[in-house]
C-alpha cells in the first residue's frame, strides 16, 4: 500500500476547520490526485474543547505547534494561525528547519518575511507553498507563476478584500452610510471586531505585494506599495460615481513602468461596463494581461473556510505530489532587482469632491486653484443652490500628473469656503 502523507495543522480556526472538513469528506478524491492518502496526523489550537465539526480522534494533539513541527511522524506543515510574527513565524521557520514542506495561509507573514523565509527554503531544498494566501480560493498564485510563466506580465489588477467590496456594493445598493453599512458587515461575520486593516487597505496590500513579486519576477516589497482604505468614501460619492457612470471599488493595482514596479491599492472609480465593475458582494477577482496571453480574469469567493481550505489542500496535493516551484517564481539569483516607482509618478483622471459654501465665487477660486498646477476640468457637477449653506461641488480632471493633483487639492483645502477635506478618487479604465 502507498504510504500516506501526513500533515500537522497549525491552527484550527475557521479555515483549519475548513481544511478538517474538506479531507474528511473529499478523502478519495484527494487521495486519487495526490498518489496516495493524505492523513492529519497532529494538530495545534488554543481551544481543545470546542466543537469542529470534525472528529479528532486518534489524531495527535499538541498545545506547542513547534513541538508538534518536530514530530517525527509528520511529514509537511500547515501553519493557519495568521500574523506576520510571534508563533505563526516560529512554526515556519521551524519546518523549514527541520526540511518539512509548509502550506500557509498567512499573507501577512508571506508581505513582510517573505524574501528571508524563500531564501531559507532554497537553502534547504523545502516547498514554501501558500496559494490560500490570496483570493481564497481563487487559484491566482498558481495562474501567475505557472499558467501565465510564459509571459511578461503588464499589468495586474484586482478586488483584493471582500469585506471592502461588500461595503461599498452595500453603499450603491441600498445607499448607507460607511459606519452603518461596515456595522452590517461586522453582524454578517463579513468584517472583524477591529475592521481596520480590511477597511484601511493593509489587507489587500500584503496580497498585492504577493501578487506582485509573483507578476514581475522581483523579491516581495510590502514597504513599497501605496496603500489608501476606504474610509473616506461617502453615499455622496457612490451617487455621484453612478451620475458619470462609474462603481467605486477598492483595488490594488501594479505595472512595470520606465521607473520600476508600481504598486497601489487605493479606491477606484471603474466603469460601470467593465467586468471588474461587476464583481459585487464578497467576491474577489484579479486581471492579469500578459504579452502573449493577453487579458485574463479571474473571480470567485476570496475568503471564508470552504474556499480558503480549498487553496490550502491544493497545495498540500501538490506537495504530496512532489510538485514544486521557487516560492517566487524563479530562483533567488534570477529574481529582478527592479526598483519601485513612487506614487508621485502615476497620472491619470481624478474625481473630485469638495463641500464648499455656497458663495459667489467660489467655483472660481476652486478652478484657479486646479489652473495654477496644470489641471485640466473634463465635467463638473453642482446640485442645486443653498446659499451660505455647505453644498458638494463635484469635478472630474482629464489626464494630470499625481504631482500636480496633490498640490492643486492642498491649495483648495486651504480656501475658506471649503468646509472639510475634499475626496480625492482615482478613475481606472480597467
Amino acid at each position: 500500500m502507498t504510504q500516506p502523507f501526513s500533515i500537522a495543522i497549525a491552527g484550527l480556526g475557521t479555515v483549519g476547520s475548513g481544511v478538517l472538513a474538506l479531507l474528511a469528506r473529499n478523502g478519495d478524491l484527494i487521495a486519487a490526485r495526490a498518489g496516495r492518502p493524505v492523513v492529519i496526523a497532529a494538530v495545534s489550537a488554543r481551544d481543545r474543547l470546542r466543537d469542529r465539526g470534525v472528529p479528532l480522534s486518534g489524531i495527535r494533539w499538541y498545545d506547542d505547534p513547534e513541538a508538534m513541527v518536530a514530530d517525527p511522524g509528520v511529514d509537511a506543515v500547515v501553519e493557519l494561525i495568521g500574523g506576520a510574527d510571534g508563533v505563526a513565524r516560529q512554526v515556519v521557520q521551524a519546518a523549514i528547519a527541520a526540511g518539512k514542506p509548509v502550506v500557509t495561509a498567512n499573507k501577512a507573514l508571506l508581505a513582510l518575511h517573505g524574501v528571508e523565509l524563500a531564501a531559507w527554503a532554497e537553502q534547504r531544498h523545502v516547498p514554501l507553498a501558500f496559494e490560500a494566501a490570496v483570493a481564497g480560493g481563487i487559484p491566482v498564485i498558481k495562474l501567475l507563476r505557472e499558467g501565465l510563466a510564459g509571459n511578461r506580465i503588464e499589468r495586474i489588477a484586482g478586488i483584493l478584500n471582500g469585506t471592502c467590496n461588500f461595503i461599498l456594493t452595500t453603499m450603491r445598493e441600498g445607499g448607507g452610510a460607511f459606519a452603518d453599512v461596515l456595522a452590517e458587515a461586522q453582524r454578517l461575520g463579513y468584517a472583524e471586531a477591529d475592521p481596520s486593516f480590511d477597511i484601511d487597505g493593509i489587507d489587500a496590500a500584503h496580497k498585492l505585494a504577493i501578487l506582485a513579486a509573483l507578476a514581475f519576477g522581483r523579491p516581495v516589497s510590502f514597504e513599497s506599495v501605496h496603500v489608501e482604505g476606504i474610509r473616506c468614501i461617502s453615499p455622496l460619492d457612490v451617487a455621484f460615481a453612478a451620475e458619470f457612470g462609474f462603481r467605486i471599488k477598492l483595488l490594488g493595482l501594479a505595472q512595470q513602468t520606465e521607473r520600476g514596479i508600481a504598486a497601489r491599492v487605493h479606491p477606484c472609480l471603474v466603469p460601470e461596463g467593465s467586468s471588474l465593475a461587476g464583481v459585487e458582494g464578497v467576491f474577489n477577482a484579479v486581471v492579469a494581461e500578459g504579452d502573449f496571453v493577453g487579458r485574463v480574469m479571474i473571480e470567485g469567493r476570496g475568503a471564508g473556510a470552504g474556499p480558503t481550505a480549498s487553496a490550502v489542500v491544493a497545495d498540500v496535493i501538490d506537495v504530496a505530489r512532489g510538485r514544486t516551484t521557487p516560492v517566487w517564481g524563479a530562483a533567488s539569483g534570477a529574481l529582478s532587482d527592479a526598483p519601485s516607482a513612487p506614487m508621485s509618478d502615476h497620472a491619470g483622471c481624478y474625481y473630485l469632491r469638495i463641500m464648499v459654501t455656497d458663495r459667489p465665487g467660489v467655483i472660481a477660486d476652486v478652478t484657479a486653484a486646479l489652473r495654477d498646477e496644470g489641471v485640466s476640468l473634463e465635467s463638473m457637477l453642482q446640485r442645486g443652490r443653498a446659499p451660505g449653506e455647505a453644498v458638494p461641488v463635484v469635478l472630474v480632471t482629464h489626464e494630470t500628473n499625481e504631482t500636480h493633483m496633490g498640490a492643486a487639492l492642498a491649495r483648495i483645502a486651504l480656501l475658506d469656503a471649503v468646509q472639510e477635506a475634499p475626496t480625492l478618487i482615482r478613475i481606472e479604465q480597467i
